[in-house]
């Protein structure tokens, strides 16, 4: 009885060790306000996307809730304005899915505001779809929204220099390939909606993340606008919300104890929002506020390259 007594203290202590050494991870311990300065976060209507607009509203900024449901981002407007304690915050409907919704908050984020200083690709889908325009869903809105985004917007950022834009990817992008004739013939990442394909496409649009900061800092040379992306860490959110009954209720016991909550899921971002000194790095991808090495198809100049082609011609920029 004394050995199995102590067994189950040592797992215990070690599960423990775990979630306050592992899981919980660095903070961002950065004073830096933002007065005077506009940051765009997409998908801040619920998890690490909302807290991150939460923080930087604290700091100061003007922040735009970039949110997909207009009745969820109404919600989460007043949530930010409340925990804020800010008025600077503003919701605009952005579909990440419908090319047209991204032209469309463009042109309207464009007209309304002067400023852009920080833009903030946080949104992204776990779930087996087509977008309105007929891509893969996770290859179109993890990815190809944001491309579309980005390249919108990206005058005004160099006309605010020195001014940022952060990717959220994921570590899952070290499992991901990207098979180009599949998106050329389908425009889509894979074909399969398994749970194993499901995960595949997932991983593999979050190599797209990478490989997208990649080519895009290769193309900001000169210009004070750098580039980030980060793996924020295993997040007790809503990203599997599409994921089946089962699926949850299985889950619910690991994310809860094992996966970060929303403060801490957001640190990594909120590092290479703020963090200052690290221009040098554009390009590079950091997880737990720090930067790390890449494996090496994902700073492949081939790849990178071809994948901004296809991805200019699938949203009218090519």
């Amino acid at each position: 009885m004394f050995i199995v007594l102590l067994v189950l203290g040592v797992v215990v202590g070690a599960a423990y060790a775990y979630r306050e050494i592992v899981v919980k991870g660095t903070q961002f311990t950065g004073k830096a306000k933002l007065h005077g300065k506009t940051v765009i976060v997409t998908g801040s209507n619920t998890g690490i996307g909302k807290t991150t607009a939460i923080d930087l509203a604290k700091r100061g900024a003007r922040v735009i809730l970039a949110c997909r449901s207009k009745q969820r981002g109404v919600a989460a407007l007043a949530d930010v304005k409340k925990e804020s304690g800010s008025n600077q915050v503003v919701f605009m409907q952005l579909d990440l899915g419908n090319l047209k919704s991204v032209r469309s908050f463009a042109e309207t984020f464009l007209t309304s505001e002067p400023r852009l200083d920080i833009l903030i690709n946080n949104a992204g889908v776990y779930m087996h779809g087509r977008t309105k325009d007929g891509l893969g869903l996770m290859f179109g809105v993890n990815h190809i929204g944001h491309f579309l985004l980005t390249n919108l917007l990206l005058d005004r950022l160099k006309e605010c220099k020195p001014s940022r834009v952060v990717i959220v990817s994921s570590v899952a992008h070290n499992f991901g390939r990207i098979n180009f004739e599949c998106l050329s013939k389908h425009k889509t990442l894979g074909l399969g909606s398994s749970l194993l394909d499901n995960l595949q496409i997932y991983s593999d649009s979050k190599l797209c993340n990478v490989l997208f900061t990649y080519e895009l800092a290769k193309r900001l040379q000169g210009t004070q606008v750098t580039c980030y992306c980060l793996h924020p860490g295993a997040i007790n959110s809503e990203l599997a919300r599409n994921a089946s009954s089962l699926m949850q209720i299985l889950l619910k016991p690991i994310t809860t104890f094992f996966f970060k909550n929303t403060v801490q899921g957001c640190q990594t971002t909120l590092h290479c929002t703020l963090q200052e000194g690290i221009e040098p790095f554009s390009g590079r991808y950091f997880s737990n506020c720090t930067v790390r090495n890449l494996y090496s198809k994902a700073t492949d100049d081939g790849a990178a390259k071809k994948l901004w082609k296809i991805s200019e011609r699938m949203c009218g920029l090519g």
